[in-house]
């Protein structure tokens, strides 16, 4: 078998036996120390949101409060495997973000050739950016997956206790343009070391011969940086299991029912979107699509199971020069596209923001809902790196619009289940980007069938 078979394999084995670690646990805590009322003290406390919400997001689990503490401890002492996994994935990302960006550039030799990728890069990146949004908002208004829950406009004053982007021109550009390189890669700002990176590309070019001992000792840099990617990677199966067992231990399989109708319709959306971007690479790549998409299924797998699109930014690198893109496409297009194409979560903030809007009965307009839709396409490009990001602009969105931002509680409870697809859809739609510009610079090589079974 493959290596990377092997690991989709061992990563999808360890998927299973986590949702069935997870699911043992849940139940025997649950029989162990069951009754109480747990859901109806949840329900109180949440009766800002009236008592429909509040039973939805209180529901009951049957687990007592020693149950709930036991089931707490076992969630927080296996997601340690997950912990460290992304750990190590954040350690390796900023040097290699730098250093394969640095070559990349200074290699493209000019700042025209940049200007000019980076002009096709943006261009599909708000193509995409829009068609998500746009999907989503379409989907919403078709399925109305909010509407059966008719809740009461809660208080102005309840919080959804997840605090609202600042929409700022200066909020945004502070974002972009570091004041201090060693912070963002410190922090993992991978825009900020974008820019970073250009800058510092386009010098050891624009310097020559000076600059080639620079080009030479960042490129073995990159391969270092590349082959402790190969060993990071070992552990993927281990987080996996982690991620897996520590979420349904806390939530249960009921969260799955429960959530059910929002969960199917969004992941209905998810697969919607899929075939559009795969239509569309068809259109521009031809068959090699299809290879394309057989090539980053253990990267999707990967982001998919550990919800987190940066667990998959190493690998994803790996099999798009595999698949025949330039390495110094690679290195331009990819690293921002975790800050300007994060298709997946375009497409919920769209669906999230108007589904809460359903649940309380408030009607927006069509033109409430363009203008709803361009707000999200500039605010979403300008908190890349925030924790729970698509949460942090849709709160902003909805104050904006006057909905309730208590509504987002209704989707505290499943955000990790629906982020797994998210950043799976992030990855299929950053690997289709740089596909297609490595395509529309005629640098995308044709890679013999021999050796794609080799891979």
């Amino acid at each position: 078998m493959k290596r990377s078979n092997r690991l989709t394999l061992f990563i999808f084995i360890a998927m299973v036996l986590g949702i069935l670690t997870g699911y043992i646990v849940n139940v025997c805590y649950t029989d162990t120390y069951g009754g109480g009322n747990a859901g109806q003290m949840v329900s109180a406390d949440n009766s800002s949101l009236g008592n429909t919400a509040g039973h939805i997001i209180g529901l009951s689990t049957g687990k007592g409060t020693t149950g709930e503490a036991r089931i707490q401890k076992f969630a927080d002492n296996i997601s340690i495997l997950t912990d460290i996994f992304l750990r190590l994935v954040k350690m390796i990302i900023a040097p290699l973000v730098f250093s394969t960006l640095v070559v990349g550039v200074a290699k493209l030799g000019d700042i025209k050739a940049v200007g000019r990728i980076g002009g096709k890069t943006m261009l599909w990146f708000i193509s995409a950016t829009f068609i998500s949004l746009f999907l989503g908002l379409m989907l919403v208004n078709i399925l109305q997956p909010g509407h059966s829950l008719n809740l009461p406009v809660p208080d102005s004053h309840a919080s959804s206790g997840v605090a609202a982007a600042a929409m700022t021109l200066k909020g945004f550009f502070q974002h972009v343009f570091p004041d201090s390189v060693i912070n963002a890669m410190a922090h993992n700002e991978i825009l900020q070391i974008v820019v970073f990176s250009l800058f510092f590309g386009v010098a050891t070019a624009a310097v020559g011969e000076f600059g080639t001992v620079v080009v030479k000792f960042m490129d073995s840099v990159a391969h270092i940086m590349l082959k402790v990617t190969g060993y990071v990677m070992n552990f993927a199966p281990f987080a996996v299991f982690g991620a897996m067992a520590a979420i349904i231990s806390q939530k249960g399989l009921t969260i799955l029912l429960t959530y059910g109708k929002f969960i199917g319709q969004f992941y209905l959306g998810l697969a919607c979107l899929w075939i559009v971007l795969a239509l569309v690479g068809f259109l521009i790549l031809g068959r090699r699509v299809f290879t394309l998409l057989g090539l980053i299924k253990d990267p999707l797998l990967l982001a998919f199971s550990t919800a987190s699109s940066e667990a998959a930014y190493p690998r994803t690198m790996e099999e798009l020069e595999k698949f025949g893109c330039d390495n110094r496409i690679v290195s331009f297009v990819l690293p921002l596209g975790y800050s300007f194409n994060l298709d997946g979560s375009m497409m919920y903030m769209t669906f999230a923001s108007l589904f809460i809007a359903q649940a309380y009965n408030m009607h927006l307009g069509f033109e409430e809902q363009i203008s709803m839709l361009l707000v999200l396409m500039i605010t979403s490009k300008g908190i890349a790196g925030v924790p729970r990001a698509s949460l942090v602009v849709i709160a902003g969105t909805l104050s904006m619009f006057h909905i309730p931002e208590a509504g987002l509680l209704l989707l505290l409870g499943v955000d990790h289940l629906l982020d797994m697809g998210r950043s799976a859809t992030n990855v299929i739609g950053n690997a289709m980007a740089t596909a297609v510009v490595s395509k529309w610079e005629n640098s995308l090589a044709e890679v013999p069938a021999s050796q794609l079974k080799e891979v």
